[in-house]
């Protein structure tokens, strides 16, 4: 006897549960996106009503969304009071830039000695591609290449441990580095620290590459607490 197929309404059940979870994700890359860019600003309440007019979308696949980034730190859920873009603190931007310091300036160390030519070609295309739009009005295709740097030298770290511990922080120290790359004078720092990466990546020098990230980080961290610092 051959083995009974699923029904259909077992497969509709299915569909429905994927198409469900990928639209809930889809519209928490639309909000991450909007907060780590600050379209939705620190603090802003969120008008869910509003935002899911905007998205295109039901309350419920928003309200799904806010859930997974509220475990990201992004979005913080008020008991009774809805749920706010969280703010960036003095505090918050300090602890999570020493941690992400440590974190991917180990990640530069090991890339140096674990990247393949083709890895090392790939990140000097990124880093002219973001040179191309250093000047640009917007810092967004500035940013958005800095940041697939920053992935990129994690990924090629090889270490999944890292990679799963840097993950769990990404979000909270892109949306905080954006903030800081809005300051032109910090924009042109971060673009020589990225130039002497690249050096010590075509050069090598494992030991060199660690101290130039580490450095780069914490002055993103410095930078930003002192931009929330003035206010």
């Amino acid at each position: 006897m051959s083995q009974s197929q699923p029904s259909k309404a077992t497969s509709a059940v299915r569909k429905v549960k994927l198409s469900r979870k990928s639209l809930h994700e889809r519209v928490a890359d639309e909000l991450r996106d909007q907060i780590i860019s600050g379209t939705l600003k620190p603090g802003e309440k969120l008008a869910v009503n509003e935002l899911a007019l905007s998205i295109g979308v039901s309350l419920t696949p928003l309200r799904e969304a806010i859930k997974l980034l509220a475990a990201e730190s992004l979005i913080e859920v008020m008991p009774n009071r809805g749920a706010r873009v969280a703010p960036i603190t003095v505090e918050q931007t300090r602890a999570l830039f020493e941690v992400i310091a440590g974190i991917e300036s180990l990640a530069a160390e090991l890339a140096t000695l674990r990247m393949s030519d083709a890895d090392r070609a790939h990140l000097a295309d990124l880093h002219e591609q973001m040179r191309s739009h250093f000047d640009d009005p917007s810092p967004v295709h500035y940013f958005e290449c800095n940041r697939k740097i920053h992935d990129k030298v994690v990924e090629y770290a090889r270490n999944a441990i890292l990679t799963e511990q840097r993950g769990k922080l990404a979000q909270q120290a892109a949306r905080i580095r954006f903030f800081a790359l809005k300051n032109l004078g910090r924009r042109s720092e971060a673009m020589q620290e990225h130039d002497e990466l690249m050096q010590a990546f075509e050069a090598r020098d494992p030991d060199a590459a660690r101290r130039i990230w580490r450095k780069h980080l914490i002055g993103s961290g410095a930078q930003t607490i002192q931009l929330l610092e003035q206010g």
